[in-house]
């Protein structure tokens, strides 16, 4: 997702009118950088507070080898990075990341053994679809156990779009966060969805119902999810004590625009580029009673 894709940073069509209160409501950070503008290395850098080329996860490395990418790539997160739900575990926290990991498909790298106690999600994005045989198509996980794959049990229609998933991983997150509550356990959850990312979905519901074609489904939807996430923990009487922080891992792609591709505004380039459109990215953090409203760094 890029700078531009909201409402809150100059988006015109103004479609994202949950993380917009989000905003109204929290801090706005227009000055807010992505550590790279690839998604592997910047989702490392954010979960360790370490730059790619000190956490060993940037492109030449012999630690991860171009981790972003899929099946044919075996490096990963090294066990000598310690991340933030490592840290947190030790505090007392439960630890759940669902979407995408994308630091490492191997066991040795599986995030059950950095820190997170539960997962639902994927250890990489939803390329594809691929032969079967030949070169499998992603697998998808409830912990440890394979549960099914992208194209085959999770559906993506290429002609069309549609796809659930992003439907089923809020429902995966408010179950979560009302379950931490009922046990008044101190919970992290990290929700790493992948809707925007080329190839483009959305739910049926949210399909034809943007300005902004598939690409604006997909940020409809995500905005609708992060707005629900919001609202049930106000309904469950725990927003006063939840951080809840909103960024992308990098700046829009530009190479599936114009109709997969999102919008940087006024800033140059996109992802896989360090200029401001890979690297500047919207980010918002919302903490009533704590984070005054309104308010802008």
């Amino acid at each position: 997702m890029g700078w531009g894709d909201l409402g809150a940073f100059g988006e015109p069509s103004k479609e994202t009118p949950n993380l917009d209160q989000m905003a109204s409501e929290g801090m706005l950070f227009l000055d807010f950088y992505t550590a790279n503008p690839l998604c592997s290395p910047s989702r490392a850098a954010l979960l360790t507070g370490r730059l790619p080329v000190r956490n060993g996860f940037y492109t030449t490395n012999a630690h991860a080898r171009n981790a972003y990418t899929p099946q044919d790539i075996v490096g990963g997160i090294p066990d000598s990075e310690l991340l933030l739900p490592e840290l947190l575990k030790k505090a007392g926290y439960i630890n759940k990341i669902i979407g995408k990991w994308h630091l490492g498909h191997r066991p040795q790298f599986h995030p059950l053994k950095h820190g997170f106690d539960e997962w639902f999600g994927s250890p990489n994005c939803h390329f594809g679809p691929f032969d079967n045989r030949a070169l499998p198509n992603i697998p998808v996980y409830r912990d440890w156990e394979m549960i099914g794959r992208y194209y085959e049990d999770f559906k993506i229609d290429l002609k069309t779009g549609e796809a659930n998933l992003t439907q089923i991983y809020l429902q995966e997150a408010l179950d979560f966060i009302s379950k931490q509550q009922a046990s008044q356990q101190p919970f992290f959850l990290y929700w790493a969805i992948d809707a925007t990312h080329a190839p483009v979905y959305a739910s049926k519901h949210f399909l034809g119902t943007s300005q902004r074609g598939l690409y604006g489904d997909a940020v409809r939807e995500i905005d609708d999810s992060v707005g629900k996430i919001l609202k049930h923990l106000q309904k469950l009487g725990i927003s006063e004590n939840t951080f809840v922080f909103f960024t992308s891992d990098n700046g829009a792609a530009l190479i599936s625009a114009p109709k997969q591709g999102g919008s940087n505004g006024r800033f140059l380039c996109g992802k896989q580029t360090t200029f401001e459109g890979g690297m500047r990215e919207p980010a918002i953090a919302w903490w009533p009673g704590h984070i005054p409203a309104g308010s802008v760094s």
